[in-house]
């Protein structure tokens, strides 16, 4: 149950917004084989001279930055092909591959509440070992 932030330096429509997070969570649904009805998105849409990424204040561009917080237990190869599928997707919609920055972190179980308690005490419905 991965929970994704997209940041953006710039304005996109409703639908624009929805393509970027469906393409960012079709990516974990490939690489981390998560249950398609398994998701947190949320997407914030920054005035340029709030999100410095080495332009100068002001100037808008397709920088973003993908934050994805999630259990630990993905092999090197599932993060590869994560990272991999989030820029080409992305790509598809316009934004270049040295636009987009991605962060992952995982936390341990124990440090995720669901439904009150542990995640390690809960039952996921998948598995994390991809």
């Amino acid at each position: 149950m991965p929970s994704v932030l997209i940041e953006v330096r710039r304005a996109y429509t409703p639908a624009e917004e929805v393509a970027l997070i469906d393409a960012v969570h079709a990516a974990l649904v490939q690489a981390f084989k998560i249950p398609e009805e398994d998701r947190f998105s949320r997407l914030l849409s920054y005035p340029p001279h709030r999100m410095v990424d080495g332009l100068q204040p002001g100037e808008a561009d397709s920088y973003t930055r993908v934050t994805i917080d999630c259990f630990p237990g993905r092999s090197v190869q599932a993060k590869r092909a994560l990272y991999r599928e989030i820029v080409e997707r992305l790509e598809l919609l316009g934004i270049p591959r040295d636009k987009v920055s991605i962060l992952l972190h995982e936390a341990a179980f124990e440090n995720w509440g669901l439904s009150g308690e542990a995640a390690e005490e809960s039952s996921l419905g998948f598995t994390v070992a991809v």
